[in-house]
C-alpha cells in the first residue's frame, strides 16, 4: 500500500502540471471506494491547476475553482502519457486530459478514491486528521501528552491517523526498531524519553524513504514507472527469522491489529 513517502514521491512528480489546465476527463469506472460524484467531470473540466500538495496520504489538486482529493488506496498509482499515446492498461479508471499530456489513475483493487470539493480542509476525509509527522506540531511533548490515556499497543497508536498522519505499516515497524521500542508495548506505559526517540525515528525514517522514492514491495511505482528504493534500507520489515542488522538477535513476525509486524527480539525487548 502506498504510504506517506510514496504519496510524497507521486505528488512531487506531478509538480510540472501546476499552472496547467485540465481540459477534460474520462471516467472508465466510477465504483472506487466511494462512487465518483456524477458532476465530477463538469466540476473539473477547463480548470487550471493552481498547486498540488499532500495532506496525510491524500494528494490535493488546488484548482482555479475547487479541489480534487485523491487517495491511492491499496494498489493505486498514477502515470503520465503523451496525449497522442494510445496505451491503455487494465484498471485505468480515470484519465485527465491536459494540453499535451494525460494523467492516468490506475487501481487494481479499487480501494482508492477521488472527490471534488469546494473546501478541502473541511472535507470528511481531511478535517479530523492528526498533525503531519514532519511538522513541528509532531514533537515529544505532543506525543507524550496524547498517549497518556491510550491502552492500545504503540504500533497501532502511531498508525492512527488522528494521532499522526502517514505512518503506515512498513514505516511504523522501521521507526519502532530505530527507537528500540517493542511494538507490543502499551502506549500509556512509554515515557518521555521513549517519545523523544520515537518522534525522531519517525521523522528520520520518513525523510530517508522520501529521498529514496519510497518503498516498492509489490504495487507501488512512481509516476515515471520507477521503483522506490527504500526497500534496500529495511531493517526489520519483511525479514522474519533473519539476523538483526544491529545485533545477533532474530527478527520476529507477529500480527497486531491484523497487520504483519516485525521487530528484533533483542533490540526491542
Amino acid at each position: 500500500m502506498p504510504e506517506l513517502p510514496e504519496v510524497e514521491t507521486t505528488m512531487s512528480a506531478l509538480q510540472p502540471f501546476v499552472e496547467k489546465k485540465i481540459v477534460s476527463v474520462d471516467i472508465n469506472n466510477r465504483h472506487l471506494r466511494w462512487k465518483i460524484e456524477k458532476d465530477f467531470e463538469k466540476n473539473i473540466s477547463n480548470k487550471k491547476i493552481i498547486s498540488i500538495t499532500r495532506r496525510a496520504k491524500y494528494i490535493i489538486f488546488n484548482l482555479s475553482d475547487g479541489f480534487i482529493i485523491l487517495h491511492l488506496g491499496m494498489s493505486g498509482n498514477i502515470r503520465i502519457q503523451d496525449l497522442n499515446s494510445n496505451t491503455y492498461k487494465k484498471h485505468d479508471h480515470i484519465i485527465f486530459y491536459l494540453k499535451d499530456k494525460k494523467i492516468i489513475y490506475n487501481d487494481i483493487r479499487r480501494f482508492g478514491s477521488i472527490h471534488f470539493t469546494n473546501n478541502a480542509k473541511d472535507h470528511f476525509l481531511i478535517k479530523n486528521l492528526g498533525p503531519e509527522p514532519l511538522s513541528k506540531d509532531f514533537n515529544k511533548k505532543y506525543l507524550f501528552n496524547i498517549s497518556r490515556n491510550s491502552k492500545t499497543n504503540i504500533k497501532n497508536f502511531i498508525m492512527n491517523q488522528k494521532v499522526v498522519v502517514g505512518v503506515g505499516n512498513i514505516y511504523a515497524s522501521e521507526a519502532l526498531f530505530d527507537a528500540r521500542i517493542n511494538p507490543n508495548n502499551i502506549t500509556n506505559s512509554i515515557n518521555e524519553e521513549d517519545c523523544k526517540r520515537l518522534v525522531k525515528s519517525i521523522k528520520n525514517i520518513l525523510k530517508i524513504a522520501i529521498n529514496m522514492g519510497g518503498t516498492t514491495l509489490k504495487d507501488f511505482y512512481s509516476v515515471d514507472g520507477s521503483e522506490g528504493y527504500f526497500k534496500i534500507k529495511l531493517k526489520v520489515y519483511g525479514r522474519e527469522n533473519e539476523k538483526c542488522k544491529s545485533c545477533r538477535g532474530v527478527i520476529k513476525k507477529i500480527v497486531l491489529n491484523q497487520r504483519s509486524t516485525f521487530y528484533c527480539l533483542d533490540c526491542q525487548k
